[in-house]
């Protein structure tokens, strides 16, 4: 089936966060796509919609089945179905498990820069971030092993908190980089919530490794976070997993999400998740490429338009991380392009650690909206160093 993500629809005056900016205003900031959804999954829904009753609902065994089922086809990686959990969020499940997993002013771990609202996740429930600064070598980032080992030994420290893949650097960890994490954790008692929220995002040819499947003690000592919302664009339907293999921590995962109350899913969450790991990868692969295609596209304008922005290489994600410290700090640039040139971007001060001399970019959108955007970003960067 051929699939029309050139396809340019108004998302204004539906609410949405992301399209929330002022008119000719072009928005490339918050991490969800200007494409719709596949159609397997608006077909599920508009079925159910036609039922008409939208009563307290259920968790279906077929709701762990396609989680599984998907994971084993799509990453190699069995998981059992007693170990998923319902929640009603990624961002819900980490903040509850941090309120049950760690008492008043213990550390949190955290490898900067990263997902900003992993702060909120933190500092909200009573305990401290502990950044683990990732570093950067020509261009590509890896994680320093040295410091966080140093970091997770303080007696203070609980919890680790890995994106992988990782946002906003765009990073698939490998898995010898993971069973050191892993290892690590353990030795330290440290329980590791694996935020993979992004895993079937990356590009064309290359795989992720989910944290729990590196090693025995990789399975033990973690908790992972998915969900279908990032890949197929339903973030609204509030839909997500998390896998818990050790007993032990699922029993108080599975008390954390149900004290919070966010455990139970609407009428739709189900659904939308079966259809899209049932029936979703045709979608899925079709979109992989076009964002790749996008991807490509960014490279190549910056290249010929901007260099002294420096783009950089990312491996998963839709989102990519500029180095603007030739032009400017993240702050000063993103502000500048959203008053004087109407796109907004994130400024990467948000996400901790080296992030204030870059800016995140979404580039999940139709061409003409990107290439626009581009052209945007480019002429207000003129402006900003005086060429305009």
């Amino acid at each position: 089936m051929d699939y029309n993500f050139d396809e340019l629809i108004d998302r204004r005056g539906t609410d949405s966060m992301k399209w929330n900016v002022p008119d000719n205003t072009i928005p490339m900031w918050v991490a969800d796509m200007d494409f719709k959804t596949a159609p397997e999954i608006i077909d599920a829904l508009s079925e159910r919609v036609a039922h008409g009753i939208f009563g307290y609902t259920e968790i279906p065994d077929e709701w762990r089945r396609a989680y599984v089922g998907w994971w084993q086809r799509r990453h190699g990686f069995t998981m059992e179905t007693e170990w998923l959990i319902f929640a009603t969020g990624v961002i819900p499940a980490i903040s509850s498990t941090v309120r049950k997993l760690t008492t008043p002013n213990e550390n949190v771990v955290i490898q900067t820069p990263v997902y900003n609202i992993f702060f909120n996740s933190i500092i909200n429930n009573g305990a401290r971030v502990l950044e683990n600064p990732l570093r950067c070598n020509d261009g590509k980032f890896e994680m320093d092993l040295q410091d966080l080992e140093k970091k997770l030994a303080d007696p203070q420290t609980t919890l680790m908190i890995l994106c992988n893949p990782h946002n906003p650097v765009g990073c698939i960890w490998d898995r010898e980089t993971l069973a050191a994490v892993a290892e690590l954790a353990a030795r330290y008692n440290v329980t590791v919530i694996s935020d993979e929220i992004h895993c079937d995002l990356t590009i064309p040819g290359r795989e992720y490794v989910p944290f729990a499947s590196v090693s025995e003690t990789a399975r033990d000592v973690s908790i992972t976070c998915l969900a279908p919302t990032k890949a197929f664009n339903i973030a609204g339907l509030q839909t997500a997993a998390v896998s818990v293999p050790n007993p032990l921590l699922r029993h108080k995962v599975w008390r954390a999400l149900n004290t919070d109350e966010v455990a139970e899913p609407n009428a739709f969450a189900c659904l939308a998740a079966i259809a899209a790991f049932e029936k979703g990868a045709p979608w899925l692969d079709a979109l992989r490429g076009y964002l790749f295609e996008n991807r490509q596209t960014v490279y190549s304008y910056f290249k010929a338009n901007l260099p002294a922005v420096r783009v950089i290489e990312s491996e998963a994600t839709y989102v990519l991380w500029l180095d603007v410290s030739a032009v400017g700090n993240g702050d000063e640039v993103s502000e500048f392009l959203q008053s004087n040139a109407g796109v907004y971007l994130s400024a990467g001060s948000i996400f901790g650690g080296p992030g204030k001399n870059f800016l995140r970019l979404n580039t999940a959108c139709p061409r003409a909206t990107l290439l626009e955007g581009l052209e945007r970003i480019a002429s207000g960067i003129r402006q900003l160093q005086g060429e305009g």
